[in-house]
């Protein structure tokens, strides 16, 4: 629903009553991930989707119907027939579940609250029933970064399990499905216990990733416009001056002038972050790697050809860092594109990080069977639903 923050923030401003029907479930190959939504209130007036277009007619439908007849949340499944062209689906081939609901803002103030954080920029999180007690499905609670939370679901120690998970995807930065309670989930009450199984969907409003690049070159450039472009906030440090200007770096959020490890060694990375060392210059490269390689980022590359790779993989090994970490070092950086350019060097690291980040195997497409899209890994020490 966080795609159309900003509308169904005016509409709740007006106490306008609206149907949200959200994707909270895809199944294989689906044009749009789950969290996104479509809504419609009593005018017709329709913003954002489910499907890229595939399915939006029935949706947009049910909403009006279900709005009209202040009907209970419905959950609906999409998905592509074979033996019927013209059937309402997918044709991409996936399947996809949608909770459609009647919202009226002035009886649900944690929607409100939650769309007032994200439209002012704040990390914030929706906690969103889909599946469970028929009280329950469709309820919300916001759940910002630090302080108490907007909403409750009538049980404290639900409220506080639903709440630990949704703080824990808010830190993540990432939207899924997980299970709460029940004795089958991951319960996080501080007494250990859920009564009721409930599946919740986490909206999560986050900070930009973060892509630390080191290294104020024609490579770092051309990488500092193409993070952007993918949503990073990027940084570009250096610690020459002469080198380190904003002039030179027009796409990036900042350029430091520092000694690179100093500054990763007072900034703060967390699991969405990639760092990408372009130097290749020993004295730059081994105190970086070598603190780099101990942090929870999410990618670390290092540009270099192989004789600098080995060479500096020799360095590191000198300067004491174990196996299992010089094991993370993404080095040679990038995908074998044949890039030579530094804007296409740009395409093969960000490329790199993509597939990295989605375990993807950077294979063509055409040479590889099965589904495009790979299910949504589950965050360590959480359980989500299948």
């Amino acid at each position: 629903m966080l795609n159309i923050a900003d509308t169904l923030y005016e509409w709740c401003g007006e106490a306008r009553p609206f149907a949200l029907a959200t994707v909270i479930d895809v199944r294989g190959s689906a044009p749009l991930p789950p969290g996104t939504s479509l809504a419609v209130d009593a005018d017709g007036n329709a913003v954002g989707g489910v499907s890229g277009g595939c399915v939006e007619a029935a949706v947009y439908e049910l909403g009006r119907q279900i709005l009209a007849d202040r009907a209970a949340p419905a959950r609906v499944a999409f998905g592509y027939s074979d033996s019927d062209a013209f059937a309402i689906g997918l044709t991409c081939g996936g399947e996809i579940d949608v909770l459609v609901q009647r919202v009226e803002p002035a009886a649900m103030p944690a929607l409100a609250a939650a769309l007032d954080a994200v439209t002012a920029g704040r990390p914030s999180a929706v906690a969103h029933v889909v599946e469970g007690p028929g009280e329950l499905v469709g309820r919300m609670l916001h759940v910002p970064d630090e302080g108490a939370h907007d909403g409750t679901l009538g049980d404290e120690s639900e409220d506080r399990a639903v709440v630990a998970q949704a703080r824990a995807f808010l830190r993540a930065g990432r939207t899924a499905l997980t299970d709460v309670g029940g004795g089958g989930g991951a319960e996080s009450s501080e007494d250990g216990t859920c009564p009721r199984k409930l599946t919740v969907l986490v909206h999560v409003h986050a900070p930009r990733p973060r892509m630390l690049i080191f290294g104020a070159v024609d490579f770092a450039a051309a990488l500092s416009q193409a993070g952007s472009f993918l949503g990073y906030r990027v940084t570009v440090c250096d610690a020459r001056p002469v080198f380190a200007t904003t002039a030179r770096f027009p796409h990036a959020d900042e350029v430091v002038t520092d000694w690179p490890h100093h500054y990763l060694a007072a900034t703060e990375v967390d699991p969405r972050t990639a760092i990408c060392v372009l130097t290749h210059d020993p004295k730059f490269d081994i105190p970086l790697l070598r603190l780099s390689l101990t942090l929870p980022v999410a990618y670390v590359g290092a540009l270099g050809s192989r004789r600098t790779h080995e060479r500096r993989i020799d360095l590191l090994r000198e300067a004491g860092v174990p196996e299992d970490q010089l094991a993370r070092l993404n080095s040679p950086i990038g995908l074998d594109l044949g890039a030579r350019t530094p804007e296409e060097t740009a395409v093969s690291i960000t490329s790199e990080i993509i597939a990295h980040a989605h375990r993807g195997t950077g294979r063509p497409l055409s040479h590889r069977p099965g589904p495009i899209h790979r299910p949504t890994q589950p965050l360590p020490g959480l359980a989500t639903a299948p």
